[in-house]
């Protein structure tokens, strides 16, 4: 937000004081294609354009022209009934005593404008300040004398078309009057009044940019202004110039000045004077003024601020079509505004708006990658309280569980044997070593064989299978399990610990039956149980290990759940009928004295 506010003040800043900028490299060519969606206008015939053309200076025999043709063509043009007529070119410079007296009667006869011009250095400000010129070019004393003078300086872009024209300039002989305002004052009949952003000419006032700068829109191609060649008011009968103003000026190829516009590459300098001077007569220029540039300030700070905002607020899905949203629709309305002859800046919302929502969408994505990476660390942090099979499960169904599910499953518990005087040699550090290496074990062995443990308790351990893998003949897999587990035991014990024979072992209860799996717990913690009398019978067959002095105690039924024809389990040490605690039926267990690989095989009756 204090880059947004920082870099679109800035530039704000340089745009309603009127100094150029990054912005304005730009505004030119999104002007340009403003200018050209709209199209050629159709100029007012009060202004004629008397071009000094390829043919004109063919038949003069080459340029400058003679002042005493010169002189002629005002005459002619006077005569034609132009009320006004304007003499783009410079007389700087004397020729023959004769001709420039002529020009000078000829200018002295009719109300009549020339051309004086400036000269800028090149660390000129680039500002839309007052023009002070370095050094002036005037014309010769007796042209200053019969006619008004006007500065014919144009201000362009950076790619050099003209944008303005300065209707004011300060020079070393006080304030003078730029060549088109004094043109279109002298055809008003009318003296031109400035007032802060805005001149009149006896009529309503025209807007103006800031310093007095006339703001240009171009009507079209270089002759879109009605122009007539110098030789044909010279050598024949002029067309009818009633009323009109004329403008003479260089337009033939090589000869006097040109400007690049978006509708022609090649626009004399003649064509741009009366531009201005059709702007200011008729009013048909931009409106460019303190309050547009304003707007276009305000409107740049809410874009970049709104734009900052959404990104930062909103998630990027929807923050960044908003914002696109909100461009387009400035950029549309600035489109509609300039089509109504309001020059808005198109340029301005986008420069101040574009880096600091690029910077914001680039912290915005720091930020929920570094999100992404905490909910990765914490989810997998999280995930190791919960089974592999389980969470998994979860990730992809939320809702997993949300009613409790009863299915046929194989429960397996186990616990250490001997592991309590085992503890107080090891001590505590080295018991949770130990610990963690057995958790380990068991954790490796029931998942080769697709079961879950579902809960640690101490050295001993509650083993499912068949709740959630969809794997067939859990019992059959629980068993190998089993057998597994007491093997890997047995290693684990003899290299890691060096524990002597029967100082640890494994017992092991294994049932089959029917199980509820289910959340336990509040709604804002909650773990997943599997209960019920299969869970328990599993538990007391522990028990019944123990009291049989036997390291395993399976349920026949578990035992009759097996699917392959060989069960993989040796042959028991005894198959007994007892009671269980807790448990209102008698039940038939078979019962190892040693668990671990079968050497033989076991078909329950």
């Amino acid at each position: 937000m204090v880059v947004a506010v920082t870099w679109t003040g800035w530039l704000s800043m340089l745009h309603v004081s009127g100094q150029r900028s990054v912005v304005d490299l730009l505004e030119a060519p999104l002007t340009d294609l403003r200018l050209r969606v709209i199209g050629p206008q159709d100029a007012p015939d009060e202004i004629v354009i008397i071009a000094i053309d390829d043919a004109t200076v063919a038949s003069e025999g080459g340029y400058p022209l003679d002042r005493r043709r010169l002189a002629l063509l005002v005459r002619n043009i006077a005569a034609a009934g132009a009320t006004t007529v304007a003499l783009d070119i410079l007389l700087v410079d004397p020729t023959g005593p004769d001709a420039d007296a002529a020009l000078a009667e000829a200018l002295d006869s009719a109300p009549s404008i020339i051309a004086a011009a400036g000269r800028f250095g090149q660390g000129e400000p680039r500002t839309a300040a007052m023009p002070t010129p370095d050094d002036e070019l005037w014309p010769l004393p007796q042209f200053v004398r019969a006619a008004a003078i006007g500065l014919a300086n144009v201000a362009t872009d950076a790619g050099g078309t003209p944008r303005h024209l300065p209707l004011l300039f300060r020079t070393r002989h006080g304030f003078v009057q730029g060549f088109a305002l004094r043109a279109a004052a002298q055809q008003r009949g009318a003296g031109a009044t400035l007032a802060t952003e805005s001149v009149s000419i006896g009529a309503e006032p025209v807007p103006l940019d800031i310093q007095w700068h006339l703001p240009l829109r171009f009507y079209g191609p270089a002759g879109t202004i009605r122009t007539i060649s110098a030789q044909d008011v010279l050598t024949g009968e002029p067309p009818s110039l009633s009323g009109s103003l004329a403008v003479i000026g260089v337009t033939a190829t090589g000869v006097g000045d040109t400007f690049p516009t978006p509708f022609d590459t090649v626009t004399p300098g003649v064509e741009i004077q009366a531009t201005g001077i059709a702007h200011l007569l008729h009013g048909e220029g931009l409106v460019r003024t303190s309050g547009v540039r304003r707007a276009d300030a305000s409107l740049a700070m809410l874009l970049s601020l709104g734009g900052v905002l959404l990104i930062l607020l909103l998630p990027l899905t929807r923050g960044l079509p908003l914002v696109a949203i909100g461009l387009t629709a400035g950029l549309a309305g600035n489109v509609l505004l300039f089509a109504n002859a309001i020059w808005a800046s198109a340029a301005l919302p986008i420069v101040a708006a574009f880096p600091p929502i690029a910077l914001a969408g680039f912290v915005r994505q720091l930020h929920e990658r570094h999100v992404a990476r905490t909910h990765i660390v914490a989810e997998t942090a999280l995930r190791r309280f919960q089974p592999t099979q389980l969470a998994d499960r979860i990730s992809s169904d939320p809702t997993y569980l949300r009613e409790p599910v009863e299915q046929p499953a194989a429960v397996l518990f186990l616990d250490l044997t001997g592991f309590t005087r085992w503890s107080e040699q090891l001590g505590p550090a080295r018991t949770q070593t130990f610990l963690k290496q057995f958790h380990t074990l068991v954790v490796d062995t029931v998942a080769l064989h697709q079961g879950v443990v579902m809960n640690f308790m101490g050295d001993g351990a509650l083993t499912v299978f068949g709740v959630v893998e969809q794997a067939g003949d859990p019992a059959g897999r629980a068993l190998d399990a089993a057998m597994a587990l007491a093997d890997n035991t047995r290693d684990w014990v003899a290299a890691e610990q060096q524990a002597e024979a029967g100082t640890l072992g494994l017992r092991l209860g294994l049932h089959f039956g029917p199980v509820i799996l289910a959340r336990l717990g509040h709604e804002a913690h909650q773990q997943i149980s599997v209960s019920g009398d299969t869970v328990n019978l599993a538990s007391r067959l522990m028990e019944i290990a123990k009291a049989q002095e036997a390291a395993f105690a399976v349920s026949t039924a578990a035992l009759r759940a097996i699917e392959r024809n060989d069960s993989g389990a040796g042959a028991p040490d005894a198959v007994q009928t007892m009671e269980v605690r807790g448990h209102s039926a008698r039940i038939e267990v078979a019962l190892w004295k040693r668990a671990g690989r079968p050497t033989g095989t076991f078909e329950p009756s």
